[in-house]
């Protein structure tokens, strides 16, 4: 599986990008974003193997990022300029789409990439590092307790502390691995292997009842029956 990043400032083409990727074996993708900060942080907490590039995006361009990454992923650029081709392939790039990018092209990509390196095998983290009060955290998967979603942010319960993390529990959720945690309401996420007690409308993780939400109780019936 080839973990892909993509990362420009317009909607509608991350869409068109996400909608190939759907569509294509061996692709997933593990975050947007609309700026090349944004993509700089995803690449130090996340294992990213493609990122499809956009060139012109606000304050630093696809170029610049680019140079700046000391060890780089693979890289496939996306732009509506043809003036920047010659730059891109300076830079090793797997290719250089020009927009609107078509389906057939996106393939033809693609297969340029398989043919230049295998796909790789993913090492499975057992940890993630999370932005607490402007450092980078690491917290191990089997520490974590629960996460409760507070306005704009996440409340991180560990076995010995809390956190409060700027984030939202869509997001949480993507990056946590799917076998080990669970969102049992809109605003709570909880590892599994943590639940102490089920019932109807609550479960227990240590001393904290947590409330089940309707439109969930069908996740956690597949863990313990939960009617």
């Amino acid at each position: 599986m080839i973990n892909c990043l993509i990362v420009d400032d317009e909607p509608l083409a991350q869409a068109v990008l996400e909608s190939y990727l759907e569509r294509t074996e061996n692709l997933c993708l593990i975050k947007k974003c609309s700026t090349a900060f944004e993509a700089f942080e995803a690449l130090h907490h996340e294992q990213i193997d493609l990122i499809f590039l956009d060139v012109k995006m606000p304050a630093l361009n696809g170029i610049d990022f680019l140079k700046s990454l000391k060890n780089p992923p693979a890289v496939i650029f996306t732009t509506a300029f043809s003036e920047y081709a010659v730059a891109s392939y300076d830079l090793e790039a797997v290719d250089y789409l020009l927009k609107p990018i078509t389906k057939e092209r996106f393939d033809k990509s693609l297969a340029k990439l398989f043919k230049l390196q295998p796909v790789p095998v993913i090492e499975i983290r057992d940890y993630t590092y999370f932005k607490v009060s402007g450092k980078l955290l690491k917290v191990a998967h089997q520490d974590i307790l629960y996460a409760r979603s507070v306005k704009d942010y996440i409340l991180l319960h560990t076995i010995t502390e809390r956190h409060m993390i700027h984030m939202t529990m869509k997001s949480l959720n993507e990056i946590l691995p799917v076998e080990h945690f669970l969102r049992i309401h809109r605003s709570y996420l909880v590892n599994k292997n943590k639940i102490g007690s089920i019932n109807k409308s609550r479960l227990q993780i240590r001393n904290d009842a947590l409330p089940i939400g309707k439109l969930y109780k069908i996740n956690l019936s597949l863990i313990n029956g939960v009617g």
